[in-house]
């Protein structure tokens, strides 16, 4: 008898996994994306890309939640705007300097950052 509630905490422990929460909606996004970066870098041979995406994987089948992605998504937020605003200022000083490459090469490089910053923005998938 005294080995009854052992191996009912067994049972329960091994049984836990099985009753775990379906992820939500925004961690099951973020998983699709993961496992399709997974085979883009499967596809050209990057191993160590691999590796470093499955450990990404495996992190967010652990710990993901709304708060966390939401925390995520505000940082990456923050960081372009400040890359929009460093791109502004050396276009600002390119067209001080009136040297017409360094001018549209700036724009570019402004354009580009523009562009992070709207694909940063995008809300999460629910």
């Amino acid at each position: 008898m005294k080995k009854l509630p052992l191996c009912l905490s067994l049972l329960a422990l091994t049984a836990a996994p099985a009753f775990a929460a379906e992820p939500s909606p925004a961690c099951q996004a973020k998983q699709a994306d993961i496992q399709a970066q997974i085979t883009a870098a499967t596809a050209r041979g990057n191993s160590q890309e691999v590796a470093g995406l499955q450990r990404a994987m495996q992190a967010n089948q652990a710990n993901c939640s709304d708060a966390s992605l939401a925390a995520e998504r505000e940082a990456k937020i923050k960081e372009a705007r400040e890359e929009v605003a460093e791109r502004e200022s050396d276009l600002r000083e390119a067209e001080q300097d009136g040297d017409a490459q360094k001018i549209a090469k700036r724009r570019a490089k402004l354009e580009e950052a523009r562009s992070e910053l709207l694909e940063a923005e995008q809300p999460l998938a629910q």
